[in-house]
């Protein structure tokens, strides 16, 4: 396979994916995913995708439910 961004070689490994969301940051580790051997992009299968929009999901929920403190600016 080749990668859409440098056109390397892609090889099939575990890689981590890291969301950045207003008031929270999630990392998971071992994601199965192909990865590029020159710049390192790593595209995830569809079924990694899935799972981790539902867990995004879900965690988005949750934070509507958690207190907060206000922050003042």
């Amino acid at each position: 396979m080749e990668c859409p961004y440098c056109k390397g070689k892609l090889y099939h490994q575990n890689a981590s994916y890291s969301a950045n969301r207003s008031g929270y940051h999630l990392i998971i580790d071992n994601v199965s995913a192909w990865v590029c051997e020159q710049c390192g992009e790593a595209l995830f299968d569809e079924e990694a995708v899935d799972a981790i929009q539902e867990m995004l999901a879900l965690i988005d929920t949750k934070m509507e439910r958690l207190p907060m403190m206000a922050t003042t600016g």
